[in-house]
């Protein structure tokens, strides 16, 4: 499809000037004045890859395999649970610790999202309405940036952290305020990354921002890069908002299965042991079902369900949030495709920025800072929510995902590349439960400050 809105684009331009010839002074300005293909993000209408494999028998019938293997975990817990306790234990009570002191987790939300509402779209303003006739262009700048950093460092960085670690917030609770605080600063970025320029391009008396409402969409919005406008859809189903609402339920519930069945039983008596190499070999591999089907669980409930859910209740037309892939033969193609969300404003906001910044001079240590910044990210958010600093996502991230990232990168063709990529993915997925969860337990069952008691007892006697 990209390929095609391209080929048409050069068509129409070249049908142009064959019909208006242009000179060439208007042809330079024209280059000037119009970005070129690929200098920034091109919103289409456009359906999500899976709404439209979901409509071939064969490819739903994978998603009916799913659906059967929920109902048997179903039926496991409930015959588990009957033979046991010789009643059907229908309590939950993962999902309800997971999930604790939510009331909190709302008022806080509120209070990010109101600050996100406001201060970036006031301070826009007011440096837009002084900066175009005002004699110090660079101290309004400088001001107007560090309240900026201020508000981000603040309100957005510390006050959900502390929230979080003060009250200690189970798992899920945690995840839904730290995932919304990388959320929201991204988007004020982005709000001001996008619209800077355009106020300093302007010429005196003329610097606008754009309205309110705007900027109100793009908060709720499936993107993390603005735009005034986007393409919409002329209606909303609510039938289908229904239904990836009801998927996204679904995938919690199949989460908790997936945890008490393959995971909770064989960690809370592996942690109790001493470590054993052969034993924690175990582990990894035994780990690698409930890691692939945690990995399945997220990418649908989140990139598919949710954010089209959103995309549908918007009217939001580009629904390409994710891309094939499943098909990928590279990490390096894989690193693009999976989360296309992030992906577009890790390369928008970083990656290209750092080239502008160093005139396209150190591209390796472009990506470099690129995975710097994502691994950095993704451990303090595992760190915050499970409430300890054990950096096994940071290694693979700046260790092996930069290795396979060179080494299995674009020019891997061919179905044994798949087969390697997917083999690899899952090991990782295996060290990551494996290891997360053992830490988690034996934090619970050997707190740091017994361990501590003992020493100084032992050496005192």
């Amino acid at each position: 499809m990209d390929s095609l809105i391209e080929e048409s684009a050069s068509l129409g331009s070249s049908h142009v000037s064959t019909v208006f010839p242009l000179s060439d002074k208007e042809k330079s300005k024209l280059r000037h004045t119009r970005p070129s293909q690929g200098q920034s993000k091109q919103f289409v209408i456009r359906r999500s890859l899976l709404d439209e494999l979901f409509e071939v028998n064969h490819i739903r019938t994978i998603y009916h395999m799913f659906i059967a293997l929920l109902i048997l975990f179903i039926f496991s817990t409930l015959v588990v649970d009957f033979i046991d306790e010789g009643r059907l234990v229908l309590e939950f009570d993962l999902l309800v610790y997971a999930f604790g002191q939510f009331p909190l987790v709302v008022v806080t939300w509120m209070c990010m999202f109101l600050s996100t509402l406001v201060v970036p779209y006031v301070l826009l303003s007011v440096w837009a309405g002084v900066y175009p006739t005002s004699n110090h262009r660079a101290l309004w700048t400088v001001l107007a940036g560090s309240l900026l950093l201020l508000y981000q460092g603040l309100c957005l960085g510390f006050l959900p952290t502390y929230v979080v670690l003060k009250n200690g917030l189970p798992p899920a609770s945690c995840f839904i305020l730290i995932l919304e605080q990388v959320r929201l600063i991204m988007k004020a970025h982005s709000f001001i990354r996008e619209n800077v320029p355009r106020v300093l391009s302007l010429e005196p008396n003329k610097a606008t921002v754009p309205q309110f409402t705007q900027y109100i969409y793009f908060l709720f919005a499936p993107t993390l890069i603005y735009r005034d406008k986007y393409p919409r859809n002329p209606c909303i189903r609510w039938g289908y908002v229904a239904t990836k609402f009801s998927q996204v339920l679904g995938c919690l519930f199949y989460a908790y299965y997936i945890f008490v069945r393959l995971c909770i039983p064989q960690f809370r008596s592996i942690s109790m042991q001493l470590f054993d190499l052969r034993a924690m070999v175990l582990c990894v591999f035994n780990s690698i079902l409930p890691g692939v089907l945690v990995l399945f669980l997220a990418f649908f409930a989140f990139l598919h369900c949710w954010l089209n859910a959103f995309a549908e209740m918007l009217r939001f037309g580009d629904r390409m949030f994710y891309k094939d892939w499943w098909n990928s033969t590279s990490f390096a193609n894989y690193y693009r495709t999976w989360n296309v969300v992030v992906h577009d404003w890790l390369y928008y906001y970083v990656y290209r920025d750092f080239l502008w910044m160093t005139q396209k001079r150190f591209r390796a240590a472009a990506m470099l800072v690129v995975f710097t910044v994502s691994a950095v990210v993704h451990e303090y958010v595992l760190a915050i929510c499970f409430g300890f600093f054990y950096p096994v996502m940071f290694c693979l991230f700046m260790c092996f995902g930069m290795v396979f990232n060179f080494v299995l990168n674009d020019r891997r063709k061919g179905p044994i590349w798949n087969v390697i990529m997917w083999t690899l993915l899952f090991l990782g997925q295996g060290v990551l439960i494996c290891l997360y969860s053992q830490e988690w337990y034996a934090q619970r069952f050997c707190p740091i400050q017994e361990v501590n008691k003992v020493l100084v007892l032992g050496r005192f006697i």
